[in-house]
């Protein structure tokens, strides 16, 4: 009874037809995921849900992770904004932070993000030091200096600060780590250890969201 009255209360606030099981599927605060008190402020234009992956290259759960992820992005909810944070819980990881935002600057991105991530886990390279990194760039054309240059720009360090005070205000301590619209986090942990599962709690969540603000401009309205 309780997930056809979800379906109606879903129908009847215009929520988002979710992938086939997700919207079939209740999951529990503090079980499959946890809210974050106090909510953190997102950049996402008005009317959309954003929805952040915290996450670290050298991770290998981060690196199996990714191909699922991949997958949902192309599928995504409409209303859904998806950005990457990096953590940064010690030295290697503010390493790795930096090239994540030295990718961004550069354009470089949709290049290199696999390829680091295939370089680290599949070719067993040792890519932890800003010359290393460099050279490796410098192997998928760009141009060594120019990367080193970026790598140590007061941008990037603005862009890690930035990174690492959301990390904190989201409460996360391991990755992958999803939160969305900065209410939520959760985890393959928390979702029971697939990432199928852990994608289904992040729609689960998306459509709460949405549901939520949609309420609430229909309360606006009605005032």
């Amino acid at each position: 009874m309780k997930y056809l009255l979800f379906g109606l209360l879903a129908l009847s606030m215009g929520l988002p037809a979710l992938r086939a099981g997700a919207a079939e599927t209740n999951f529990d605060e503090g079980i499959e995921y946890q809210r974050i008190n106090p909510p953190v402020p997102t950049n996402a234009p008005k009317g959309k849900v954003e929805v952040v992956e915290v996450f670290w290259y050298r991770c290998p759960h981060c690196f199996h992770f990714e191909p699922y992820l991949e997958k949902w992005l192309k599928h995504k909810p409409a209303n859904v904004v998806f950005r990457r944070v990096p953590a940064q819980f010690g030295d290697v990881w503010r390493v790795h932070a930096r090239v994540f935002y030295t990718e961004k600057i550069l354009g470089v991105f949709d290049k290199m993000h696999e390829a680091l991530f295939n370089a680290i886990h599949v070719q067993g390279r040792p890519l932890d030091t800003p010359e290393q990194l460099a050279k490796f760039f410098a192997e998928h054309g760009v141009n060594r200096d120019e990367f080193l240059k970026v790598y140590h720009s007061f941008a990037v360090r603005t862009k890690l600060a930035e990174a690492d005070r959301l990390v904190r205000r989201y409460g996360v301590d391991s990755v992958p780590t999803i939160v969305v619209n900065g209410t939520y986090r959760t985890n393959a942990s928390l979702a029971g250890g697939t990432y199928p599962k852990l994608l289904k709690v992040v729609d689960y969540l998306i459509a709460k969201e949405t549901a939520a603000m949609k309420q609430s401009k229909a309360a606006a309205a009605g005032h």
